[in-house]
């Protein structure tokens, strides 16, 4: 699928059709988490907060632990 912006205010926003959100699971209230590579823009629905500060602190606690081999990994 295909989208174009559309201009809101001094912003621009992407519309989600209400189909694809249902498949997601998600509504107008639904947080969103937004990351992006550089090259694309990933959209992820966040379903459960304490899960996703848990998940960030693990990584967060591997990254700090083992900088070294995962540099190493990356490359």
């Amino acid at each position: 699928m295909i989208k174009t912006l559309t201009k809101h205010g001094n912003s621009l926003a992407l519309v989600i059709e209400k189909p694809i959100l249902e498949l997601l699971g998600a509504d107008a209230e639904t947080p969103f988490d937004i990351t992006t590579d550089g090259q694309v823009l990933i959209l992820s629905p966040v379903k459960d907060a304490d899960r996703g500060e848990a998940f960030k602190a693990a990584l967060d606690k591997v990254n700090s632990r083992y900088p070294k081999a995962l540099k190493k990994l990356a490359e």
